[in-house]
């Protein structure tokens, strides 16, 4: 191994926590004696657990037990809370802007590595829609789900309390864009509650919701296969919700929902779960990308082309050995990040050693979503479940991959508890202003759009 070993995580997601907790216990022993030093870049202290953000929306489990403390978990890392802005691989450095950037009026600080692995993920992919970004929310942080939550909540609130037909009426339709896993899942987790929530209003009944799920493809869930995503669809109309195939978004200006079909629906929620594209991060570096903007990466997790520099997850394009068929690549979704974080991680270690590099191959082994309490969907191994059968293994699967057994305890401590006592349906809405209270009392006008919290609800 070098004299010393610099290397730079950049990314605190499932590739980027994953890897660095494999390097940290790989290299115990030159962690203890200072010869290899490992730095994790990224903008939150703490990983979330994507797939349990709609249980969190729908109250099924706290916000906290979704997130995993990367300090608590990294504890032979050296953790830095900012944003990488630009990367050059060819003087091995990389720029962060962190909380204390602004204070110090500097462009960000430089850190030095010797190995690189990128894994920033992604980000919304949104599109010029009049109003979407004055209007619509989220849904990958779980700032956005809790603000989803609260938003829902709200509105059945102002429904509830309004004599206006068409202020009740905005209120209560909720528009949904994306009919992949969050789009889907969000919105039958979410329909979920609202309906139990109706038994505890003396005016707003489950009738009185409209629920728009809108996707531009001729399917929905293509994860769990044709037949599945049939079913889900009949599932979701059967439960009142109108699902609208082929169809897109053109418009949410003035809080009225515009669809390509000509449909109009005025509405103050409209959920945007349209996709994903890579992070921004890697268009200011010197390293090769395809045409999609992610990295082009060996079998074996390296950035073609240049040494020193790995990448796994959403941001890299990983060639699928599994598939037998030359030019495709590994789906960027939760299944190949966890384990490719592995092989990345060993390879690393491989690399320092001067030891051969492993292969990244894994066939995909199938999907689970969940449509609710006790309902969902799943194509595992070739084997179609649904109803409560997929909705057990939805919860087993994801109770078994989410991260630290801390967790794992707290999670399925939530659902014992949630199986024996009623939901909880209150808004927490002042959460996301907290200081809105105190700057009325003290004679200032309270600001309901924090310059400084773009994770915050719209």
């Amino acid at each position: 191994m070098k004299e010393r070993a610099r290397i730079l995580v950049v990314g605190g997601g499932y590739v980027g926590m994953y890897t660095a907790l494999r390097l940290q216990r790989r290299l115990k022993r030159e962690l203890g004696r200072g010869e290899t030093e490992i730095t994790v870049v990224t903008p939150d202290p703490y990983m979330t657990y994507q797939p349990f953000l709609p249980e969190a929306a729908a109250g099924a489990i706290s916000p906290r037990h979704v997130v995993v403390p990367l300090r608590r978990v990294l504890d032979r890392c050296r953790v830095v809370i900012g944003e990488a802005t630009a990367v050059d691989h060819a003087a091995r450095t990389a720029t962060v802007r962190t909380p204390a950037t602004e204070e110090e009026g500097t462009d960000g600080s430089r850190i030095e590595y010797d190995e690189l692995v990128l894994a920033p993920g992604s980000v919304a992919r949104t599109l010029p829609i009049p109003g979407l970004a004055d209007h619509a929310i989220g849904f990958k942080t779980v700032e956005e789900a809790i603000g989803l939550r609260n938003h829902v909540l709200e509105q059945m609130d102002i429904a509830s309390s309004t004599r206006d037909p068409a202020v009740r009426d905005a209120a209560l339709t909720f528009v949904f864009v994306g009919g992949g896993y969050a789009g889907v899942e969000a919105l039958g987790e979410l329909e979920d509650m609202a309906r139990y929530a109706t038994r505890y209003y003396h005016n707003v009944r489950p009738g009185d919701m409209k629920w728009i799920l809108v996707e531009a493809s001729d399917r929905i869930l293509p994860e769990v296969g044709e037949e599945m995503g049939r079913y889900t669809v009949t599932e979701l109309r059967r439960r009142n919700i109108d699902v609208r195939l082929e169809t897109r978004l053109d418009s949410c200006a003035d809080r009225v929902a515009v669809l390509s079909d000509g449909s109009r629906f005025p509405t103050r929620t409209v959920v945007w779960t349209a996709g994903v594209k890579p992070h921004p991060v890697l268009a200011a570096t010197d390293l090769p990308l395809n045409e999609r903007g992610r990295l082009r990466c060996t079998a074996e997790l390296a950035v073609a082309g240049a040494p020193h520099a790995w990448a796994a997850g959403d941001a890299a394009a990983v060639p699928d050995v599994t598939a037998g068929e030359e030019g495709r690549e590994c789906a960027p979704n939760a299944q190949h990040a966890l384990r490719q974080a592995r092989v990345l991680g060993d390879n690393v270690v491989h690399s320092l050693r001067g030891e051969p590099l492993e292969t990244y191959a894994h066939k995909y082994a199938g999907s689970v979503a969940s449509l609710g309490l006790h309902k969902g969907v799943a194509q595992v191994y070739g084997r179609k479940l649904k109803g409560y059968p997929a909705w057990l293994m939805h919860r087993t699967y994801h109770l078994s991959r989410v991260p630290t057994f801390n967790r794992k305890a707290r999670v399925a401590a939530e659902w014992t508890l949630a199986g024996l006592f009623k939901r909880e349906i209150v808004s927490l809405g002042s959460l996301e202003h907290p200081r809105a209270e105190f700057e009325l009392a003290a004679g200032g006008k309270p600001s309901h759009d924090p310059p400084h919290n773009p994770k915050g609800s719209s």
